[in-house]
């Protein structure tokens, strides 16, 4: 029998610093299809394990954005390019990319949150005539703080793409101030004629006002789709950490609508 939580070795193809807490790590990848918005349990034999949403994939490789906070995050932190990453995954279910598509996409993301809604982005970028329209609200707490500055441009640079960078208390060319909640009332909900979806990803203190804030736009609960990609442990099932009341959020997501997440927030 195979065992569910025994990880695999694989190569780190790169090593890239996004800021000076977090870098993004490309992992060589030859297993099964990886979707949007899943995860991964990363470790090191002996440290620990982690669970680690994708937020880059190609052919042979998965990418993971990583925040040093702990003794394993540390010690990933000290591997290089060719050195060896154990993992195990992917897992969860992911964010309905086929119904998004030949709509407009509206994603809501802070900080980190901005991670798992990378490769949805970049599919639709790569795939203009599968999408309407993209409005990206993104935030970082500083200019210090901003992820994949790269991709923000080209984002901003596409014409289907309208985006929102902003940084909370200060200001930066190319952001405005304040938190993403202030500029969820720009966007024309009304004008899209019930013919949206909306991602929602961030601290979970973020979700409920963000979700208001859409709501009071028009968007109905049915639209709106949540990562709990925070709340993952085993990933499958056994632990227990991840429950809320009935749910095991690591077998039923982490993405969910906001119909059934609004009943799952601390």
């Amino acid at each position: 029998m195979n065992n569910i939580v025994l990880p695999s070795p694989h190569k780190i193809l790169k090593n890239l610093a996004e800021t000076k807490a977090e870098h993004t790590f490309r992992v060589e990848w030859h297993g099964q299809e990886v979707k949007h918005g899943q995860f991964f349990m990363l470790s090191i034999p002996k440290v620990g394990e982690a669970p680690i949403s994708v937020s880059g994939m190609g052919e042979g490789y998965v990418e993971f954005t990583i925040r040093k906070v702990g003794r394993l995050t540390n010690g990933i932190f000290g591997l290089d390019e060719g050195d060896t990453l154990f993992m195990r995954g992917p897992y969860g279910n992911a964010f309905p990319v086929e119904e998004f598509k030949h709509k407009t996409l509206v994603v809501v993301a802070g900080g980190t949150g901005f991670s798992p809604t990378r490769t949805t982005l970049q599919y639709f970028y790569d795939h203009p005539d599968e999408i309407e329209s993209v409005y990206i609200i993104v935030g970082f707490k500083d200019a210090d703080s901003v992820l994949f500055r790269e991709d923000l441009v080209k984002f901003a640079q596409n014409p289907k793409f309208h985006t929102y960078y902003c940084l909370d208390n200060t200001e930066a060319p190319g952001f405005r101030q304040g938190m993403v909640t202030k500029y969820i009332p720009e966007v024309p909900f009304e004008s899209f004629n019930g013919n949206y979806n909306v991602i929602i990803v961030g601290p979970p203190v973020m979700f409920r006002f963000a979700a208001e804030a859409c709501k009071k736009g028009g968007v109905t609960d049915d639209k709106i789709w949540v990562s709990f990609e925070r709340k993952m442990q085993c990933a499958v099932g056994k632990c227990g950490h991840c429950k809320i009341n009935e749910t095991y959020v690591c077998l039923e997501g982490p993405v969910f609508p906001y119909t059934k997440a609004k009943e799952l927030l601390d």
